[in-house]
């Protein structure tokens, strides 16, 4: 049998300060780090996705950021196996693949043995969705699988339409819901992997995502949206990003420029809620509170041993 690879993720809601410490880890353990976020895929969406600069990246090679332009669409089996091939290239090289992000299930369908093709499918039953989404509209297939599985549907676009129809065709075959079926797959781990998670008190976290917000509009976020928008890039994945969808929203006329950027608050610091519960119910992480300002280079040391004792790493 194969020896796992080694893996370091490190994970954590957005603003929390996964970029500085990344980069930190990727000296000390001769790294190369994936990007573990679902949006950092797009080209041309760099401040709201927090993209790391390439100065900040002090030299350390990053994949899979800018590989899909923004009207294309990108689901998590494509990432599974983009991902799973960089570590094993990476690996290759004798240096440690890391992944950094917040995109829970992401990074989860690549550690774990997510098996995204195995659920059964019915090529009669996938006709007939095919053919009502033409005949009555995207929304009358959309609305069934809100009735049937909510929680699938909160993940999916309504634009979406062959996963819309996948997660009925599931449902179908096997009666249980995409969410269901996952979580009777396997769920061994297929790295030698060290999982950190960083965590903030509530409110430290939230002021910092609120100061975020504020930066990205002084660099330049409304340019970026509006770009985007003048592209005619709309109804697509990309645009749900947080810090698009509220702009174009400001760009319809729909609301006021201060409403927009309140939203693009509100729906971060909401969205880093969400991050820290996914993480906690679904992976087994080792957290590590960066709360205290003071402290934190004890805390960089403290993860950096963790990782070392984890994996049986020497540092450089």
């Amino acid at each position: 049998m194969e020896k796992k690879k080694k893996l370091i993720v490190l994970i954590g809601p957005t603003a929390v300060g996964k970029t500085e410490l990344s980069i930190y880890l990727a000296k000390q353990f001769n790294g190369e780090i994936i990007s573990g976020d679902s949006m950092q895929i797009y080209k041309g969406m760099d401040i709201g996705t927090a993209k790391i600069k390439e100065e900040e990246m002090k030299g350390i090679s990053h994949h899979l950021i800018d590989i899909k332009e923004p009207d294309e669409p990108f689901s998590v089996a494509e990432f599974q196996e983009k991902v799973r091939k960089e570590i094993y290239n990476i690996s290759q090289k004798n240096k440690m693949p890391m992944i950094v992000g917040g995109t829970g299930l992401y990074i989860q369908s690549v550690i774990y043995d997510y098996q995204f093709s195995d659920a059964p499918g019915d090529a009669t039953i996938r006709a007939q969705y095919e053919k009502q989404a033409k005949e009555e509209g995207n929304e009358s297939v959309y609305q069934l699988l809100e009735k049937m599985d909510p929680e699938s549907a909160k993940k999916i676009h309504p634009n979406n339409i062959r996963r819309v129809i996948r997660a009925l065709e599931v449902i179908h075959c096997t009666g249980k819901t995409a969410t269901e079926y996952q979580k009777q797959q396997e769920t061994d781990l297929l790295y030698d992997v060290a999982i950190i998670g960083l965590t903030m008190e509530r409110d430290k976290l939230y002021e910092r995502i609120n100061q975020r917000v504020d930066i990205m509009v002084n660099e330049g976020l409304i340019d970026e949206v509006k770009g985007l928008y003048d592209r005619g890039i709309r109804n697509v994945q990309s645009i749900q990003a947080i810090g698009y969808k509220e702009l174009y929203d400001y760009f319809d006329g729909k609301i006021t420029l201060d409403e927009a950027i309140n939203q693009l608050k509100q729906n971060s610091r909401r969205y880093a809620k969400r991050q820290l519960t996914w993480f906690r119910n679904k992976m087994d992480v080792t957290w590590f509170d960066m709360t205290n300002e003071m402290e934190r280079k004890k805390k960089i040391n403290e993860i950096s041993q963790f990782v070392a004792g984890k994996l049986r790493l020497k540092s450089n």
